[in-house]
């Protein structure tokens, strides 16, 4: 290996003719689009593990930012936004650096599975962010997630975007998460003009939460459903984060205008009482009133089990597109405006 500042290149090793790297300082980058291939770990078989990374930098300076997707591996519409907007940046004149890893969780993408999976029968295949930033001396998917925080996404990231859908069998708007006691948080989110926005100050594990411990300001986008296509949700996604890159001098554009967005703190989640089928009678960001119908549940003759109403007027902001839902999953979750 060779050291060159804090991008370590591993000599003499590439991949489909790109450098592997094991750190990244775009400080040390000259100005232009750089593609690595980052070396994260090794799994079971001692095989090393690669994450695709584009680097856009300008020749001026300005911000850092890092946009990562794919930290649950069925969340595609996530992985495709990021992508796109790497496909987009490569006609553009840039200020500062914006780096894209758009696939973090290669053994969910792979299994095409929401969650990190470990080949350590000790570990159980679990939420993967719910882990940052890792521990090197922890287990499987923390030491994988250490190396990447602390060689290739925190010291590169002055904002943060986290590109999501909507967990397998349920549906999102274009919705996003940010601690309003954070003001750039704030402007990402309404920048990225979604349907709604939650405030959210983040629990423990979570890369958004991570991110804003270190004073790198950050959001959370979900983009619509999760495993299938939704190339609507793409576009917006990919249309937001332009909007984000010229409010703070990336692109020399004007941005364009923000749409108020619901604004809230609080949700409610309805999940099924019992296993079944579930159909919703609502739409997503419809308005609804108090005890209006929102599911009926049938039994596996077909029977109706259980109607689910509305507790208090609200916004519809997910409900579930698999109609068989095991007892305790999502069927609806409100918002409630401010």
């Amino acid at each position: 290996m060779t050291t060159r500042s804090m991008t370590t290149i591993i000599e003499g090793n590439q991949i489909d003719g790109l450098a592997v790297i094991s750190a990244l300082d775009v400080n040390q980058l000259d100005a232009g689009q750089h593609k690595f291939w980052f070396r994260a770990a090794t799994n079971a078989l001692g095989q090393s593990q690669h994450l695709p990374v584009w680097v856009f930098k300008g020749e001026k300076a300005g911000k850092k930012i890092v946009i990562t997707a794919g930290v649950h591996g069925d969340e595609y519409n996530g992985v495709l936004a990021a992508q796109a907007i790497a496909r987009e940046l490569k006609s553009k004149e840039i200020a500062g650096c914006i780096t894209i890893i758009p696939t973090l969780n290669l053994s969910g993408l792979l299994n095409h599975s929401r969650d990190f999976d470990s080949s350590d029968p000790d570990v159980s295949c679990g939420n993967l962010n719910r882990h940052f930033p890792g521990n090197a001396d922890g287990n499987e998917p923390q030491r994988f997630l250490h190396a990447i925080w602390h060689n290739l996404m925190k010291p590169n990231a002055e904002l943060a975007i986290d590109l999501h859908t909507q967990t397998s069998g349920t549906v999102y708007p274009l919705y996003a998460f940010a601690d309003f006691r954070i003001a750039d948080a704030v402007n990402m989110a309404r920048l990225m003009n979604p349907d709604a926005i939650l405030d959210d100050p983040g629990d423990p594990g979570i890369l958004e939460t991570v991110w804003n411990e270190s004073n790198i300001p950050s959001i959370t986008v979900e983009l619509g459903v999760g495993r299938y296509t939704d190339t609507v949700m793409v576009a917006r996604a990919v249309d937001g984060a332009m909007n984000i890159f010229k409010h703070y001098n990336l692109l020399d554009e004007m941005p364009q205008a923000i749409t108020p967005a619901i604004e809230s703190v609080r949700v409610t989640s309805l999940r099924a009482i019992q296993g079944g089928f579930i159909l919703p009678q609502v739409s997503l960001m419809q308005h609804v009133e108090t005890d209006q119908l929102l599911a009926v549940q049938y039994d596996s003759f077909g029977e109706e089990v259980h109607q689910y109403r509305a507790p208090e007027s609200a916004v519809v902001l997910s409900h579930n597109v698999e109609s068989m839902r095991a007892a305790g999953a999502l069927v609806i979750r409100l918002i409630h405006p401010q």
